[in-house]
């Protein structure tokens, strides 16, 4: 049962019901904290961020239901009293069409890209693949804190997740498994299925104890793809009666000139983003010589590169914006301005600043022929 038709959809299931209180701390360790976001956003950013994996199922307690409400990209599935049932509510809540799956601890945050491709490219010809590492420490038995005698450790491997197969055979694995099983391998080979070893590796770190915790935060902290951007607006003045800023409108004597609605403060983070991620700016995605952008709203094309940030595998962290201008007061409507942001770009607003400065009546802004915008924006690979 070696030779399997090509890949077709592969689908991941991430086990995430239990109670994890070995790691201690006030909640269940896949929802405390690792550099500002939970065990589980970490774990399940691995497998959503992939081209290759069509659908993520994160099976979760259902006390946990508004934990797992902000990770993006899964869809959730209450669990069973075992990890085993929880396998299996997992294998249930698989699309029909889905040929193969990853079954994967949650604990598992760190896992590396490369040990998930190990998996996968094995299955293109094994019914079952996991990844392991050969044990190099000399192994003891032992009883009442004594060594009672040695252990040979040849051809002994420390198992690790994702462990992936065919799906309708470790479906049917699990549906005729009776009692508990260590992880999904067992419960395979009880079935006689054949498990091909692919590499693991020493980054593939489980959560187990509070020490993990910190393990894992510097090795995420060290791998951590941080990318910063910068924009810069100018627009100047012409005759109207309101200038639109960050979606908000403000009443004003004049209005900005522009192709668009001449937003001046979303261009400059619009740009940001685009900045942070390498790809040009509003010119290039939507030139100003194309008619079709005439008068357009500018939430447009900040959407357009929020959407383009996710496409990519990046949450935005914080976005912080700096009008100036000597008119109109930007103080009143900050907040507003803010909210607006924070709806469009899916963001709490406490990663959305919006501030204003004047230039002491120096140069055009002081002489208000218009307003310029400078923005910054953090995104960080999720």
């Amino acid at each position: 049962m070696k030779k399997q038709p090509q890949i077709k959809r592969i689908g991941a299931v991430i086990v995430a019901a239990g109670r994890g209180t070995r790691a201690g701390g006030p909640l269940p360790k896949q929802w405390q904290l690792l550099a500002g976001r939970s065990v589980a956003h970490w774990t399940c950013a691995r497998f959503t961020q992939r081209r290759d994996i069509s659908e993520v199922i994160l099976v979760i307690h259902p006390d946990d239901a508004a934990h797992a409400a902000s990770i993006k990209g899964v869809q959730t599935c209450s669990g069973g009293k075992s990890r085993d049932a929880s396998v299996r509510a997992g294998l249930d809540a698989l699309s029909e069409n889905t040929t193969h799956v990853l079954i994967h601890d949650v604990a598992r945050c760190t896992v590396p890209d490369a040990v998930i491709d190990g998996v996968i490219a094995a299955l293109d010809t094994s019914i079952g693949a996991a990844p392991a590492l050969p044990v190099s420490d000399a192994l003891w038995r032992g009883a009442d804190g004594q060594v009672t005698g040695t252990q040979d450790r040849a051809g002994l491997f420390r198992a690790q997740t994702p462990q992936g197969f065919l799906r309708s055979a470790i479906h049917a694995a699990h549906a005729a498994h009776i009692g508990s099983a260590a992880d999904d391998v067992e419960v395979a080979r009880a079935a006689g299925l054949d498990v091909h070893i692919t590499q693991g590796d020493e980054a593939n770190l489980k959560i187990t104890t509070p020490a993990d915790f910190a393990r894992a935060e510097a090795h995420l902290e060290q791998t951590m793809d941080v990318r910063l951007g910068n924009g810069f607006d100018v627009h100047a003045f012409e005759d109207g009666d309101h200038v639109i800023l960050c979606g908000v409108r403000i009443p004003h004597d004049k209005a900005l000139k522009g192709h668009s609605d001449a937003d001046v403060a979303m261009h400059a983070v619009t740009d940001a983003i685009y900045g942070a991620l390498a790809d040009g700016d509003i010119g290039q995605h939507f030139p100003p010589s194309d008619p079709q952008w005439k008068g357009a709203a500018s939430e447009i094309f900040l959407r357009h590169a929020v959407a383009l940030a996710v496409e990519r595998g990046f949450a935005i962290s914080n976005i912080d914006c700096t009008l100036i201008c000597e008119q109109p007061k930007i103080g009143p409507h900050a907040q507003a301005m803010r909210l607006k942001m924070s709806e469009l770009m899916g963001l709490d607003l406490d990663r959305i600043s919006v501030k204003a400065t004047t230039s002491e009546k120096l140069g055009f802004t002081g002489r208000e022929e218009g307003i310029a915008a400078l923005a910054n924006a953090t995104l960080v690979k999720t």
